[in-house]
């Protein structure tokens, strides 16, 4: 079993303060396969303390300096995509077809060197000038669902900016974090820039969201744990970033190409094994169309390939370990017993596999929208359809949860979706499956989160504005 006991701090593979350790699962298997170190209080102070000696310098540098510094970071990264991409699934088991794990990471570093090329530090408003600075040690505390994605979103706009961090990786997905910190270090980062521990949120986030000399927190995971952070973040008056849990809706109109968005809405659902925020996991359609798409949901989710990550045909892995497991089968059953009906899946494992934390991909009908189903986040393969009478009953069970993170539409007018995508309250709005990109600011409204992430507006979360008066004669 191999052991990851090292902490990267001011450059250096340090010895860890604690001396507890946590024992990794693939969950593909169920067998332990590695053990970490978990960090203490006095791990963080060292980490934190090195960010804060490295951002005197580190924040001075020139654009050009910290634009040579990506793309050295780009270059090495390359040639250990495939060794991050086996860590990643044997941690949290992403299908190794799943490479969007790792080619997104990439992609964060690259964004950043174009929206770093275009930015302009200072300007002009009336007679004074207005300087964007950064804002000091950053911690990123981050999720297992996307592990390393979610962290290089988060780095590379923190290193554009000028910003030092202190990384606190998800105790299930720490290996792809250390890799990550040998990429950093072959790629010559300034020691202190960037500092890797890991720990659990009681003890290592907590106290890296109460630490004085932290300015900024950019945390990834649930609601609950985001109010957690924004509470002990509270008393230093830290500014927070944050994106939380999502409830997503695909809306599709009675215009829509119906294939292409049963089509899209299996693909996007399950990926991932439903272990992603904008998932479109509430799929809403006229009330005439219902079982027309129900049957051509069923029918896509006969191509879904459920089964070892490490085999090329393999669509859908495991959720990540036993209580999401557990947590995804008690929102499964709740959906029965709330009078759901099952189009396909269920409570139990697939029928030829009898270990692993494997889920039945599943879609219910029938769904109202204040069932359970409809509300909560499970963030597992789960789908449910509900059906609207008229586009503003669509919008209003769209806009019916605490969340806000995401939206979907299809319909063959543009224009009527556009202003369907006015009226909904989420982050981010997709036509007709447009995929995902780097430039378009991510985050959410309401429970969703607070704050941007990537682009112009994650690198601006990374920045203070400092207004100069009189200074122009």
């Amino acid at each position: 079993m191999k052991t990851f006991d090292k902490f990267y701090i001011g450059g250096e593979w340090v010895e860890p303060v604690g001396t507890r350790s946590f024992e990794l699962v693939n969950p593909a298997t169920e067998a332990p396969f590695a053990k970490v170190r978990l960090g203490e209080v006095a791990d963080v102070d060292r980490a934190v303390a090195a960010a804060r000696r490295a951002f005197e310098s580190f924040s001075v540098t020139s654009k050009a300096e910290r634009i040579a510094l990506l793309e050295r970071i780009v270059a090495v990264f390359a040639t250990r995509q495939s060794e991050l991409m086996n860590a990643i699934s044997e941690e949290m088991g992403a299908p190794l077809s799943l490479t969007g794990q790792t080619s997104t990471a990439l992609q964060a570093f690259k964004q950043a060197i174009i929206t770093l090329r275009e930015y302009d530090f200072e300007s002009r408003m009336g007679d004074n000038v207005i300087l964007r600075e950064p804002i000091g040690v950053c911690a990123l505390i981050t999720a297992w669902n996307w592990p390393l994605q979610l962290l290089c979103g988060k780095l590379a706009s923190a290193i554009a900016a000028g910003c030092t961090v202190v990384v606190k990786p998800s105790e299930y997905t720490p290996v792809d974090a250390l890799l990550l910190a040998e990429v950093l270090h072959a790629a010559e980062v300034p020691a202190g820039v960037v500092n890797i521990i890991n720990g659990d949120g009681p003890t290592v986030g907590d106290a890296l969201s109460r630490h004085p000399d932290v300015d900024m927190v950019s945390f990834t995971g649930s609601t609950r744990a985001g109010i957690l952070v924004a509470q002990s973040a509270a008393d230093t008056v830290k500014r927070v970033c944050q994106e939380l849990g999502g409830k997503s809706a695909n809306i599709v109109l009675e215009d829509a190409d119906l294939e292409a968005a049963a089509r899209y809405n299996v693909s996007r659902g399950f990926s991932n094994t439903g272990q992603s925020c904008h998932s479109p996991t509430r799929i809403l359609v006229h009330e005439s169309q219902a079982e027309q798409f129900i049957e051509l949901l069923q029918r896509e989710a006969k191509s879904v390939r459920v089964g070892d990550p490490k085999s090329p045909d393999t669509t859908v892995g495991p959720v990540v370990n036993r209580p999401q497991f557990e947590r995804v089968q008690s929102y499964i059953q709740r959906g029965i017993d709330e009078g759901a009906r099952l189009v396909c899946g269920g409570v139990g494992r697939p029928k030829n596999l009898d270990r692993g934390y494997f889920i039945q991909p599943t879609i219910f009908a029938d769904v109202l929208p204040d069932m359970t189903i409809a509300q909560e986040e499970i963030f597992g393969p789960v789908l449910s359809v509900i059906t609207y009478g008229t586009e503003d009953e669509a919008v209003a069970i769209a806009n019916g949860t605490k969340y806000g993170l995401g939206g979907y539409i299809f319909s063959s007018d543009s224009g009527r979706a556009r202003k369907l995508a006015a009226r909904m309250r989420a982050g981010r709005i997709f036509y007709n499956g447009a995929p995902s990109n780097y430039v378009a600011p991510m985050g959410g409204y309401r429970q969703s989160g607070n704050g941007r992430e990537v682009g112009v507006f994650g690198l601006e979360e990374y920045l203070e504005t400092k207004a100069l008066l009189g200074f122009i004669p």
